[in-house]
């Protein structure tokens, strides 16, 4: 190991640096960062509706999105003048606004955590949330369905009800893009996608798995961008979350609850969990995979990484997996001897 503080690494995909602290001996009281419970406005949940008790979609705003531009793209506008012929999203919002901001509701009085909630709820929301991907395939005027779960006031969440935000947005996000055009590269580079390379080689280096099973592989990130960041992706090879089968809702649900637990040993924190999945109007199926991240919110950025845009990490994925497992066995009573051959757990060692 060099002997410098950060060691610079780069994401195969995306090609962004992160810089990974090295050089710090671990502290769990620095990560230590419970999730804060969101008070509702007037002390009533929003999502709760005795009459309704079912996992429902909600809209929350239709036509959630105008697209302004640049100053200088308005200032145009202003002056009457036309948009340039490949400014494309420009001259969409000449369109109106569009997209929406829509919610997966759990059913009524329904606010425990992601990992504790019953399994049926949790397939039932991701059900949902594949049929909305299928159905904005059907809006031209949309290009991306983001779906993220917000759990605690840091990291966003308005309430403390178990949903789901979804945002049909009239762009590609910046990430996304850069996602679609690096595993494009990758896979005319290696002449395998990008995701599937790197379910083969977490299972085979072990260092920074978490756990699998014959659905799901669950693993920090080389490039972790957050201290415990954390990826799902499925064995199976597909680009569309749309697409998925039921079967591997189930599994993805299984796999996600399962995560979540994992975290407990933080005491709980505030994360983001968010879909990768591909664009509406996009034939990239031989080069996208769809994903889970989850990233716990556990620290604050700070000046380096707003002056540079190099996202900072104080701890080192192999080191947050080892904390995780360790911390896990501790937990549990049990000893390494209890552990695989090759250091790691099997799914059933983490059930409750």
């Amino acid at each position: 190991m060099a002997g410098g503080l950060f060691e610079l690494r780069r994401d195969d995909i995306t090609g962004w640096w992160v810089a990974v602290v090295v050089d710090r001996e671990f502290n769990r009281a620095r990560f230590a960062r419970p999730a804060t419970t969101v008070r509702e406005v007037g002390g009533r949940c929003q999502n709760c509706d005795p009459t309704n008790d079912r996992t429902r979609m909600r809209t929350l705003k239709p036509k959630a999105f105008t697209i302004a531009g640049s100053e200088l793209d308005q200032r145009r506008r202003d002056e009457g003048k036309e948009a340039p012929a490949e400014d494309e999203e420009l001259r969409l919002g000449l369109l109106g606004d569009v997209g929406s901001w829509e919610t997966i509701v759990a059913p009524f009085q329904h606010h425990a955590p992601l990992g504790a909630e019953q399994s049926r709820v949790v397939i039932d929301m991701l059900g949902l949330a594949r049929d909305r991907i299928g159905e904005a395939r059907g809006q031209r005027d949309t290009q991306y369905l983001q779906v993220v779960q917000n759990w605690g006031k840091q990291a966003g969440a308005m309430t403390d009800h178990l949903c789901f935000d979804v945002y049909d947005l009239p762009h590609l996000p910046h990430r996304i893009g850069e996602e679609l055009g690096g595993a494009a590269r990758y896979v005319i580079r290696e002449g395998i996608c990008p995701w599937c390379r790197l379910v083969e080689d977490e299972v085979a280096r072990r260092d920074r798995l978490v756990f699998e099973d014959a659905a799901s592989v669950c693993f920090a990130p080389y490039a972790s961008r957050s201290p415990f960041e954390l990826w799902v992706v499925p064995r199976h090879h597909e680009a569309d979350f749309g697409a998925a089968t039921d079967q591997q809702l189930t599994s993805a649900a299984e796999a996600l609850q399962k995560v979540i637990r994992l975290l407990d040993i933080l005491d709980g924190p505030p994360y983001n969990l968010v879909l990768h999945t591909a664009p509406l109007h996009e034939s990239v199926r031989d080069t996208f995979h769809w994903h889970w991240e989850i990233h716990p919110r556990l620290r604050d950025i700070a000046g380096l990484e707003l002056g540079t845009g190099l996202p900072v990490n104080p701890i080192s994925p192999e080191e947050a997996v080892d904390e995780l497992l360790a911390a896990t066995r501790k937990a549990s009573g049990e000893s390494a001897a209890n552990d695989d051959p090759q250091g790691r757990r099997t799914w059933d060692d983490f059930r409750r």
